[in-house]
């Protein structure tokens, strides 16, 4: 689809850490149906981990690369523990990993139109980027508040895009969207115990965030949801499982999606 057509399709792909590797499935299953250069979607708009895969995709990498690269994220690998004025993880880890699936390239390097939302964690105020240093903004739009330290970026402490974006459908219609895509991995809310103050405290967090993904979901056009029962944001060893969940997902819906698009153009 041309870039400059008045129509723009523009898919948003959800965050939700380990559950937000559901994208690569899409991705998958969107490639297997329309192939590489007749993807339905002028444009990608990512969120916390949605971004690094939404951005590293529309560098070239192929699903199946992301995949591959999926399948070595560890907590291990990611996790550089300290105390630090804006969270306990200090971040250099998540770097590495980004330098790593980006290749070193950066948001001239696109082959696909991108862009990828942030918090100002010190104002509220929520940014949508399409230039800049596109690691650190990967890592400020992946960095949870509290947890990951935020990212210092032209005077401005960005933290995680899915605290305002978590589906980023808003931020797609302002890109200049006509027909939104969304993926949704959603949160791992639970059915369980609730018998300390820490477990209280994250099940209203995961609560919070499934209705937050609920009302954004609303402005897509069309909507991918995985079916991810049981699994949390913590759970990178069940990678491929997630991954197979994003393309049973694409799969359901993509007749659906075809015909809305027929009918729209």
């Amino acid at each position: 689809m041309g870039l400059f057509r008045k129509r723009k399709v523009v898919l948003a792909l959800g965050g939700g850490s380990a559950r937000g590797l559901a994208n690569i499935g899409v991705l998958k299953v969107l490639e297997k149906h329309f192939g590489r250069d007749r993807m339905p979607f002028d444009m990608i708009v990512g969120t916390s981990i949605g971004s690094l895969i939404g951005a590293s995709y529309c560098l070239g990498a192929t699903p199946e690369e992301l995949e591959q690269k999926a399948l070595k994220f560890t907590w291990p690998n990611v996790v550089d523990l300290g105390l630090y004025s804006t969270g306990l993880i200090k971040g250099d880890k998540l770097e590495r990993i980004i330098l790593d699936m980006l290749d070193r390239k950066g948001f001239r390097d696109m082959r696909t139109p991108f862009a990828l939302t942030t918090t100002d964690i010190e104002t509220g105020e929520e940014l949508t980027h399409a230039s800049g240093d596109l690691v650190k903004l990967i890592r400020a739009s992946c960095s949870w508040p509290g947890i990951f330290t935020a990212v210092k970026i032209d005077g401005r402490l960005l933290s995680d895009g899915g605290v305002r974006n978590s589906i980023p459908t808003k931020a797609a219609r302002e890109s200049g969207a006509t027909f939104v895509i969304a993926v949704n991995p959603g949160f791992g809310v639970k059915n369980q115990k609730v018998n300390n103050a820490l477990t209280a405290l994250i099940q209203s967090f995961q609560i919070m965030g499934d209705e937050l993904n609920a009302y954004q979901s609303r402005a897509a056009d069309l909507e991918i949801k995985p079916e991810l029962e049981n699994i949390d944001q913590f759970d990178f060893g069940k990678a491929q499982t997630i991954i197979r969940q994003g393309e049973l997902a694409a799969e359901a819906k993509i007749r659906k999606l075809k015909r809305k698009l027929r009918a729209w153009w």
